[in-house]
C-alpha cells in the first residue's frame, strides 16, 4: 500500500504508508527516509555540477591554454548545467502540475508569435550546429518534460524518410515538443501521411511544413527498377514503389550519367513532387497566402550532415530575397493570389 504526500503546494513526495514500514509505522524512520532521499538527490546534483565546472585550473591548465580543444564545448556544458540545476531544484523542492501547465501555456503563447520565416531560419541554424558538431540539445529537465503532458505546440511538421540514418530531430538540433514528424519510406504522401500533416497544420498550427528527402534513399532507388521486378515485391511494398515511380521523370534521369548526381536528382524530383501535391490542399494554400505557413522541400546529405533547402512555397510578401538557382517558388511575379 502506497500514498502520495504533499508537503507544500509546490512539491510531491512519494512515500510508503506507515503500514508498509513494518512494526506499526515508525514516523521517525519515515521522516528520515524522506530527508535522506532529498539530501541524496541534492548531493548527486551538486557533484554533477562540480564535474561540469568551468574551471580549467583543476586540470593543471591556464585559462588561455586551449590547445587540446578544452573549452570549445562551453555552450553544450552551459545547456547541460541548466538542465542539471533544474533537475536538482526539482529533487529538493518539487513542482506541481499547475506550475507545469503554466510553463506550457507560456511556451505556447510565445510560439504563436513566431513568424514562419523565423522558424525556417531556426531549422537552418540548428542544422548548421549539427554538422559543425556544436549541437545544443542534450536533454530536458523533469520540469520541462512534465510541462509537455498538458499540450504540444510544435512549430514544424516534417514528412521524412524512415531511414535509420536520418534522425530528424537530431539533424536539426531540436528538442522534445519542437517537431511533429511523419516518417515513411520514400517520404511520400498517402492517406495516412497526408492526414497526419493536415492535423499538424490545421490543429497544431505549425508554421513550417517540410518535405525531407535524403542522400542514398533506398526506396527511391528501388522505385527506378523495372516494373516487372517491382511487381515481384510484396503487395504493399510494390504499391509504394509504384507510387514513387510515377513521380519520377525517366527522361531527365537517363540524361544524368554521374551516379551521385543521378541519386540527388531522383531524390530531389521526389521531394518536389510531394511538395506540389501538398499545394493541392486549398486550406493549406490559404494559410500560405496569409503568411501563416511555409511549405518547403529539403535534401539531407548523409555524408556531410548538411540539409539543402529548396522548392519553397510561400506568399510573395514573405519572400524577402530572390530564389537561388534551382529553387522553385510557386508564386512568381505573374501569379495572382
Amino acid at each position: 500500500s502506497r500514498r502520495w504526500y504533499r508537503s507544500d503546494p509546490s512539491s510531491l513526495s512519494f512515500c510508503p504508508t506507515p503500514g508498509a514500514m513494518g512494526g506499526g509505522g515508525d514516523s521517525a524512520a519515515l521522516v528520515a527516509l524522506v530527508v535522506s532521499g532529498v539530501a541524496l538527490g541534492g548531493v548527486l546534483g551538486l557533484l554533477a555540477l562540480t564535474a561540469l565546472g568551468p574551471s580549467k585550473k583543476r586540470h593543471g591548465r591556464d585559462d588561455d591554454d586551449d590547445k587540446d580543444g578544452y573549452g570549445e564545448d562551453l555552450a553544450k556544458r552551459k545547456h547541460l548545467r541548466e538542465v542539471i540545476e533544474d533537475e536538482t531544484a526539482g529533487m529538493s523542492t518539487g513542482f506541481s502540475m499547475m506550475e507545469a501547465r503554466d510553463k506550457a501555456d507560456a511556451g505556447h503563447e510565445k510560439a504563436k508569435a513566431i513568424p514562419p520565416a523565423q522558424v525556417l531560419s531556426a531549422l537552418q541554424k540548428g542544422n548548421a550546429r549539427f554538422w559543425m558538431g556544436t549541437s545544443l540539445q542534450h536533454g530536458t529537465s523533469a520540469f520541462e518534460r512534465r510541462a509537455l503532458i498538458s499540450k504540444q505546440f510544435p512549430l514544424t511538421a516534417i514528412l521524412g524518410c524512415s531511414d535509420s540514418r536520418v534522425p530528424t530531430e537530431i539533424i536539426f538540433d531540436q528538442g522534445l515538443g519542437d517537431m511533429f514528424v511523419v516518417r515513411v519510406a520514400g517520404n511520400c504522401l498517402d492517406n495516412t501521411t497526408t492526414g497526419s500533416l493536415q492535423y499538424a497544420v490545421y490543429h497544431l498550427k505549425v508554421k513550417v511544413l517540410l518535405v525531407l528527402g535524403h542522400e542514398g534513399c533506398g526506396a527511391i532507388k528501388a522505385a527506378q527498377l523495372p516494373d516487372l521486378q517491382i511487381a515481384g515485391e510484396p503487395e504493399c511494398l510494390g504499391n509504394l514503389l509504384s507510387v514513387l515511380k510515377r513521380g519520377l521523370c525517366d527522361d531527365s534521369l537517363k540524361a544524368v550519367r554521374d551516379a551521385k548526381a543521378h541519386d540527388r536528382e531522383a531524390v530531389t524530383q521526389n521531394v518536389k513532387r510531394q511538395v506540389e501535391k501538398l499545394t493541392e490542399d486549398e486550406g493549406m494554400m490559404q494559410k500560405v497566402k496569409k503568411g501563416e505557413l511555409i511549405i518547403v522541400g529539403a535534401l539531407y546529405e548523409i555524408s556531410s550532415g548538411i540539409v539543402d533547402f529548396f522548392h519553397e512555397v510561400e506568399a510573395p510578401s514573405m519572400l524577402k530575397r530572390q530564389p537561388s538557382p534551382g529553387v522553385f517558388t510557386r508564386f512568381g511575379d505573374d501569379t495572382k493570389l
